[in-house]
C-alpha cells in the first residue's frame, strides 16, 4: 500500500498544552522545539487544533488562577496575531471551513480545568465571549464542581457543578470529561444535556489508568453524540507504548461502534509520546498504519477530522 503524505491527510485534534508552553517557556506558536507548532500543522491537507489554556492550581496563590487564565488567553490572541497568515481563531464549522479554504489552521479554544474561571457559572459568559468551545470540569485536582480522577475520586458533581454544566450547555460550551471522577462522569451523562467530550483519553480496558475511559463510558459518549480523542501519551497507552499498542486502543473503541465517536486528542506538549515519536509531524505514521490494516479513507477522515468537526463545529 502506498504511503499517504501529510499533505493528503486532514487533521483535527482535541487537546494540546502548547499555549501554556508559549506563556511560560517563551515559545513561539509559529515554530518551536516542542511537540506542536503552526509550521507543522500547516503541512496537513487541512488542520484544526483545540488549544487548551491550562495551569495547575497548586502552583498559584489562591485567587490567582483567573488572572493566569486571562494571561494565557492574551498570549493565545497575540500568537495568532503574529501568525495571521498561518492560523485564525474559529468558533463554528463555517469558520473552520473558511480558515482551511484559505490555507490556514483553524484554532479553537478550550479550558483545562474549570478552576481557571474559579468554577463560577457567571464567568462562563466571559469564556463564551472568548470563543471557548470546550471545558474540562476538573483537571487532576478536585474542585468546587466535582472530584477528579486523582483527588476525591468517589465524589461526583456538586450542586454548583450541576449549575455550571447547565449554564455551559446554554452557552453552547461542551463539557470535557478527561480528568473527571467516575461518579462525576455518570452524573454528567445522566443530565443528558448534549454531546459529551473526552478530549484526550484512551481505553481503560487496555490501560488501567483512571484517566482512561471504561467501555460503558465510551458508549455513553457515543450515545450522547460526542467524541473521544485518542492520545499518543505513553502513560495512557501503556507499556511498551509502541505504535501497535496505540492502535489496539483505536481498534478497541472501533469495536464499540465508535466510528463516529473516535477522534484525535494528542495531548501535545503535555506528555511523553510513543516510542520514537517527537511531535505532531509523526501523525501520518498512524494514518498509514491504520490504512495498511484495511481501514478505508472515509473512516480515517472521520477519526482524523470529521468527528470533532461535528461536535465542536456547532454554532453556540
Amino acid at each position: 500500500m502506498s504511503v499517504v503524505p501529510a499533505g493528503s491527510i486532514p487533521y483535527f485534534d482535541g487537546h494540546c498544552d502548547t499555549i501554556s508552553e508559549c506563556t511560560h517557556r517563551g515559545r513561539s506558536l509559529g515554530e518551536n522545539a516542542g511537540q506542536l507548532d503552526l509550521a507543522r500543522l500547516g503541512r496537513f491537507e487541512k488542520a484544526a487544533q483545540v488549544f487548551a489554556l491550562f495551569a495547575p492550581a497548586a502552583r498559584f496563590p489562591k485567587g490567582a488562577l483567573f488572572d493566569e487564565c486571562r494571561r494565557q488567553h492574551e498570549v493565545f490572541l497575540a500568537e495568532l496575531a503574529k501568525n495571521a497568515d498561518r492560523a485564525v481563531q474559529c468558533r463554528t464549522g463555517a469558520d473552520i471551513a473558511g480558515a482551511n479554504a484559505a490555507g490556514r489552521v483553524a484554532a479553537l479554544l478550550s479550558l483545562e480545568g474549570a478552576e481557571l474561571i474559579d468554577c463560577d457559572p457567571d464567568r462562563l459568559e466571559t469564556a463564551a465571549a472568548w470563543g471557548v468551545k470546550m471545558i474540562n470540569i476538573t483537571w487532576n485536582y478536585a474542585n468546587a464542581l466535582s472530584g477528579s480522577n486523582v483527588e476525591r475520586r468517589d465524589r461526583g458533581l456538586t450542586d454548583r457543578g450541576r449549575a455550571f454544566v447547565k449554564e455551559a450547555h446554554r452557552l453552547g460550551i461542551v463539557m470535557d470529561v478527561s480528568h473527571l471522577s467516575d461518579p462525576g462522569f455518570w452524573d454528567l451523562a445522566e443530565m443528558g444535556l448534549g454531546p459529551i467530550a473526552a478530549s484526550h483519553s484512551n481505553a481503560r480496558a487496555l490501560c488501567g489508568h483512571t484517566r482512561n475511559l471504561t467501555d460503558d463510558m465510551f458508549r455513553a459518549i457515543r450515545d450522547s453524540g460526542g467524541a473521544a480523542g485518542f492520545t499518543a501519551c505513553a502513560e495512557f497507552v501503556g507499556r511498551p507504548c509502541s505504535l501497535d499498542d496505540g492502535i489496539r486502543h483505536i481498534e478497541h473503541f472501533l469495536a464499540l461502534d465508535g466510528e463516529k465517536t473516535l477522534a484525535l486528542g494528542g495531548d501535545w506538549d503535555g506528555c511523553g509520546l510513543f516510542a520514537r515519536w517527537t511531535g505532531v509531524q509523526d501523525l501520518p505514521v498512524l494514518w498509514n498504519a491504520l490504512a495498511a490494516r484495511g481501514y478505508d479513507r472515509p473512516l480515517l477522515e472521520d477519526i482524523f477530522f470529521n468527528n470533532w468537526l461535528r461536535v465542536l463545529g456547532r454554532d453556540a
